[in-house]
């Protein structure tokens, strides 16, 4: 994944109706209309707010006659879940690194103490 595409992908996932978007979608596709439902917002925000979604990639548009269902796409979500694990490892092993010379640094002033 691209620092763009990561940059996409969290940009869309910080506001909270997108993330409910997607944990609608979760379920199944949806339109529009159906995704609009629990929102106290327009049809034109939530349409705002899919467009930044289909832009990063979260989402896609079918077609199917008159019915336009927008569908999840996790490829995304997996690349930007693969850089957090990757960034949790890095900061895993520095906090090992740091509780490995802490522990040493006692043991030495307790044999200092001795």
């Amino acid at each position: 994944m691209t620092d763009e595409s990561l940059n996409n992908t969290f940009s869309a996932l910080a506001d909270p109706t997108r993330r409910a978007i997607l944990a609608r979608l979760a379920v199944g596709e949806a339109t529009v209309n159906e995704l609009a439902e629990p929102f106290s917002i327009s049809l034109q925000a939530v349409s705002r707010h899919l467009k930044v979604l289909e832009r990063a990639g979260l989402i896609t548009r079918g077609r199917d006659a008159q019915w336009r269902p927008c569908r999840l796409e996790v490829a995304p979500l997996d690349s930007a879940a693969e850089w957090i694990e990757r960034q949790a490892q890095v900061w895993q092993s520095r906090f090992d690194q740091l509780d490995r010379h802490l522990q040493e640094t006692q043991r030495q002033q307790k044999e200092a103490q001795e």
